[in-house]
């Protein structure tokens, strides 16, 4: 998802070079993330069962956001085939997911309480949006009408979705406590789940209007609150982290979470220069090409941050053998 939003943003800004080696080690990550998933699947069902039907079980539409995200880049270079593929299995994913893992919350016995709620039940709402990038793109060469109507559809169920996660979260941070170590990297994922419904609607607003179910009038309307809104968390989220790791001094070290992070700044930056091309706003354009480069500095911090971390982790161990 990650490394796939930040070539596609490098790519639209023309650092082809970048954006294809970007594009190689999200094709890599997508296929080891199918293969852990496999394993999992056929070697530990039983964590797998549980992992869906709890709170951590809106995390697996990673693999309909993935596949959707990775769609959209293959269809900037023209790779249709590749592009209508993946999003056929980032479609029938969210078929699943999407529905499957509410009703195992709901079917479980168990419920869920407020507590519970994190960050990571954004990407319900990123896997549904993420199919209308997909399709949209793929929408003006293959199928038009039928994708455009799926397009149009995936995103106004997205934008409720939006609304009933975004409530559980903000009362979940204001009515129960919450620890420094808990918050900040997930939630950023408030601020991608906002963003990649503007670039839904930038989208949307690409397809000739007879062929889509929405005004478009009201896609650029509820895009540009969408926008507005997303940029308002940013110094929110900001200050989150200063108050996590300045405040209540949680060390800043690498963690798979911080990939929530540069996610949502890679889709700020490409929904920003679609909707500002789609609007005529050639301030959010130009803002959104800025970002593209601010995406590939926070995604080179995490990633080296990945590398070093085996490293880090045998020099703790290390340490603590001295110290015995």
């Amino acid at each position: 998802m990650a490394t796939g939003i930040v070539s596609t943003a490098l790519a639209e800004h023309g650092a082809t070079a970048p954006s294809a080696v970007l594009l190689w080690i999200a094709a890599a990550g997508y296929a080891v993330l199918w293969a852990g998933y496999l394993w999992r699947l056929v070697f530990r069902w039983q964590d797998v069962r549980t992992d869906l039907a709890g709170p951590r079980g809106f995390a697996f539409l990673t693999i309909v956001a993935s596949s959707d995200v990775l769609a959209g880049r293959l269809a900037v270079d023209r790779h249709y085939v590749a592009a209508a593929a993946l999003t056929v299995v980032g479609a029938t994913g969210w078929l699943v997911l999407g529905y499957g893992v509410p009703m195992l919350l709901i079917s479980s016995g168990r419920g869920v309480s407020l507590r519970q709620v994190n960050g990571t039940w954004f990407i319900w709402v990123v896997g549904t949006q993420s199919v209308v990038v997909a399709t949209a793109a793929l929408a003006p060469h293959t199928w038009g009408r039928a994708l455009a109507v799926l397009a149009s559809v995936c995103w106004a169920v997205g934008l409720v979705q939006y609304l009933l996660v975004a409530a559980l979260a903000l009362a979940r941070l204001l009515l129960e406590p919450v620890e420094p170590t808990e918050l900040v990297p997930p939630y950023w994922v408030f601020m991608g789940a906002a963003a990649i419904s503007v670039l839904a609607g930038a989208r949307l607003l690409r397809i000739p209007a007879a062929d889509t179910l929405l005004p478009g009038t009201f896609v650029l309307g509820v895009s540009a609150v969408a926008w507005s809104f997303c940029t308002w968390l940013i110094p929110l989220l900001l200050a989150l982290g200063v108050w996590r790791h300045v405040l209540h001094r949680v060390p800043l070290h690498y963690e798979t979470s911080l990939w929530s992070m540069v996610f949502p700044v890679g889709m700020y930056g490409v929904a920003s220069r679609e909707l500002g091309e789609a609007a005529g706003w050639d301030w959010m354009a130009a803002t959104g090409a800025g970002e593209a480069w601010v995406a590939l500095a926070v995604w080179s911090a995490v990633f080296a941050g990945m590398l070093a971390s085996p490293l880090t982790a045998l020099q703790h161990s290390r340490n603590r053998g001295q110290q015995k």
